[in-house]
């Protein structure tokens, strides 16, 4: 099949993701669910053929990255089209590829479903930010209205750091500064040391990977910065916890004392299947309090889903509350609710 065909059947029939595997017809995943978009199967040569392809249009990408190595991700762009992000690798021996629809407009929060207070967490001049969640559950387009809505807004110079880079803000009120790791810079460490000479205001760092990272985007947030980031967990206790084990033992108070100062808020969430076919996310909100500031600092960290669960406030949300939330709305039924829960005992007996 034709590359380009492929591509504007997924935009027509709004698929997130496209899967190029030998042994299997092209596959689109369309509201998290995975389906063959006919009956012919790829070969290997087919299957070399769309990569090739894809490289091609990646401004002649060199595909010898991915033939010696593997694996290779990197984003494209089709004129009149759309963006799309590719995870590129070698399986049984023939080119496969996971292709990343991403479309050249910046997401609407409200079609999204995201509350308007989450997109305002960007008010804040400094702090960090984490938006935490499973792979795929749409951790960059959060970050992505934070940030559009910041450049709509104020006037302040962002730099995003990003791998590789996804939506493609204009510069508005504010100087926007993206960085594609690998293309305009080494690696996270690198980018992100030198973020720090180039005066930002705001810093979306697409993800934080290690100890050096964390360590450096911590600084940064205390300094006086807007720090944004994304980490691959699911609620505010564990990512609280996550970071602070990145550390060794003999720093890990002095961590929590420094990140019970820098965290402004985490945002944990995930996609669920709504009734009609389509998803939306479920959003565990924690705005931290100088309640929560002592829990993290005294490492108290296990109480803080004991705050979250009891508030009934829109800035501080449990994953179950919001879950509890869209079923009472009609927009998921009972099984999806259970099925994300966190506390599936307790949730089910307020069902």
């Amino acid at each position: 099949m034709e590359l380009i065909k492929i591509l504007e059947q997924a935009i027509t029939e709004k698929a997130s993701d496209i899967f190029i595997v030998a042994g299997l017809p092209v596959t689109f995943r369309k509201n998290g669910v995975i389906c063959q978009i006919n009956d012919t199967k790829l070969f290997p040569s087919d299957t070399k053929e769309i990569v090739t392809a894809i490289y091609e249009n990646a401004d002649q990408r060199d595909l010898e990255i991915l033939n010696r190595s593997g694996d290779d991700d990197f984003s494209f762009a089709i004129a009149g089209l759309s963006r799309f992000r590719v995870s590129a690798y070698m399986q049984r021996g023939a080119l496969s590829a996971v292709i990343r629809v991403i479309t050249f407009d910046l997401p609407d929060f409200n079609e999204l479903g995201l509350p308007e207070h989450i997109i305002h967490l960007g008010d804040n001049g400094k702090g960090m930010i984490l938006v935490t969640g499973p792979a795929g559950s749409g951790k960059s387009t959060t970050l992505a209205c934070i940030i559009n809505q910041i450049n709509k807004t104020q006037h302040k110079h962002i730099i995003t750091l990003e791998d590789p880079l996804e939506y493609l803000h204009r510069h508005n009120k504010s100087i926007v500064s993206q960085r594609e790791i690998n293309v305009d810079t080494e690696n996270y460490v690198t980018a992100l040391r030198a973020a720090l000479r180039q005066s930002p205001d705001v810093i979306l760092l697409g993800e934080m990977r290690d100890y050096e990272t964390i360590n450096i985007a911590m600084t940064a947030a205390e300094t006086g910065h807007l720090l944004l980031s994304t980490l691959h967990t699911i609620g505010a206790a564990n990512t609280i916890d996550r970071i602070i084990d990145v550390f060794p033992a003999n720093q890990q108070q002095q961590i929590g004392a420094q990140l019970s100062m820098a965290l402004t808020a985490v945002v944990s969430q995930q996609l669920v299947p709504t009734v009609d076919g389509k998803v939306t996310p479920a959003l565990e909100i924690m705005t931290v309090t100088p309640a929560i500031r002592n829990m993290i600092r005294d490492n108290k960290v296990h109480q803080i889903d004991g705050i979250i669960y009891s508030s009934m406030k829109d800035d501080m949300i449990s994953m179950d509350g919001s879950l509890l939330n869209l079923y009472k709305q009609g927009r998921i039924t009972k099984d999806t609710a259970l099925k994300y829960s966190t506390n599936p005992e307790m949730l089910g007996r307020k069902l």
